[in-house]
């Protein structure tokens, strides 16, 4: 079971960015490769703060992580802020380090100041599923049309920064000389251009391919939330780290259900007969119909919980329920024998209304509803 990313960091839930930033470069800084050179253990553990600090660092994503945990990015497929290699993350917060390794390099891994892998493009698509796609978990094919290294490319280091994938300058100031190393515009920050490429290949030497990718999406994911498949985007010229495949999730609404959270309404209409002599209703559930018995003398506006009948939990926390809203049908064209039943019955005491003091009033329930 993954670690809470607060607890990797050492940090409260309502620690500001500042103190986020800190907290991540002190454990970066303690289980750096450099530092604990050929030890595994600390190299998973610098991994684990730079997957913690990449979520909790976005504003976006900490909120997504903080209401519905490690499954609103992980899933069942491999989804999620995590499972970078060393080139992701530094690259990605070389920054932070500063000068805290030898004036901003990092060994053999690249970063502040020597080569570094280039990263491909993101790629975005949208999923569209129905509620019961959203309530059981399913996995997807997709096709997609991504850019991959066009077979016969072959590179020679980059006569701009010397294959470093840096560019040195040098500027004088009133504070003296400063040096500041930025990425080689030429080669993107591969170190590498291109030496032969097919007629067929654009200038980085990229050929569009489609490519079937599946996506295993977790059961209780909500309309709008975004899933990333790490290396199914955009590669990267030479020996570049391709990009992701985010995934934009579209629940499809349902005939009959409306979905709040992880609970699911269903209004249920019946007759005036239905409701003074009770019935047994087949509703429609998510996964099937089930059956429920109405008692006689149920009244309009009544609602029946079904425990357990609603979407699962994105952190395992059971599922939610299912609200039968009961609407009794009041009939709006009689025939004189119907009529002249109900006038008949007007000031028959059966028929006046006599609420109990444990009857909600409408306003109550909406209360409850919405609390």
């Amino acid at each position: 079971m993954k670690k809470d990313f607060y607890e990797i960091l050492g940090i409260a839930k309502n620690a500001s960015e500042a103190e986020i930033k800190k907290a991540y470069r002190k454990k970066a800084i303690e289980f750096h490769p450099d530092k604990n050179p050929g030890d595994k253990a600390a190299e998973e553990k610098f991994k684990e703060a730079a997957e913690a600090y990449e979520i909790l660092s976005d504003p976006q994503k900490k909120a997504k992580y903080d209401q519905y945990g490690h499954q609103a990015f992980d899933g069942a497929g491999g989804f999620g802020g995590g499972h970078m290699n060393m080139d992701d993350i530094f690259s990605q917060f070389g920054d932070i380090f500063g000068g805290a390794f030898g004036g901003g390099g990092f060994g053999g891994f690249g970063g502040g100041g020597g080569q570094r892998r280039a990263k491909g493009s993101n790629l975005r698509i949208k999923v569209k599923l129905t509620l019961e796609e959203v309530a059981n978990g399913v996995e997807k094919k997709v096709k997609v049309k991504r850019k991959i290294q066009a077979p016969g490319v072959t590179y020679k280091t980059c006569s701009s920064c010397n294959g470093q994938g840096q560019i040195m300058r040098v500027t004088n100031t009133i504070l003296g000389r400063m040096q500041t190393a930025t990425t080689c515009p030429t080669c993107g920050g591969s170190g590498q251009a291109i030496d032969k490429k097919p007629n067929n290949a654009d200038a980085q030497g990229m050929i569009l391919e489609d490519e079937t990718v599946s996506i295993k999406i977790p059961a209780g994911v909500v309309d709008g939330m975004q899933l990333k498949v790490s290396g199914k985007g955009n590669d990267a010229p030479g020996n570049g780290i391709p990009g992701d495949l985010i995934v934009a999730i579209e629940e499809v609404e349902h005939e009959f259900l409306k979905r709040e959270g992880e609970n699911l309404h269903y209004d249920l209409y019946i007759s005036f007969a239905e409701a003074v002599l009770g019935v047994s209703k087949d509703i429609e559930a998510v996964n099937g119909k089930v059956r429920i018995k109405l008692e006689e003398g149920i009244q309009s506006g009544k609602i029946l919980r079904l425990k357990g009948k609603g979407i699962p939990s994105l952190n395992n926390y059971g599922s939610g329920d299912l609200l039968v809203h009961v609407n009794v049908w009041t009939p709006k064209n009689l025939n004189k024998e119907q009529k002249k039943f109900f006038e008949s019955n007007l000031v028959d005491e059966n028929f006046i209304p006599k609420p109990e003091k444990s009857e909600k009033s409408f306003f109550e329930k909406v209360k409850d509803m919405f609390s």
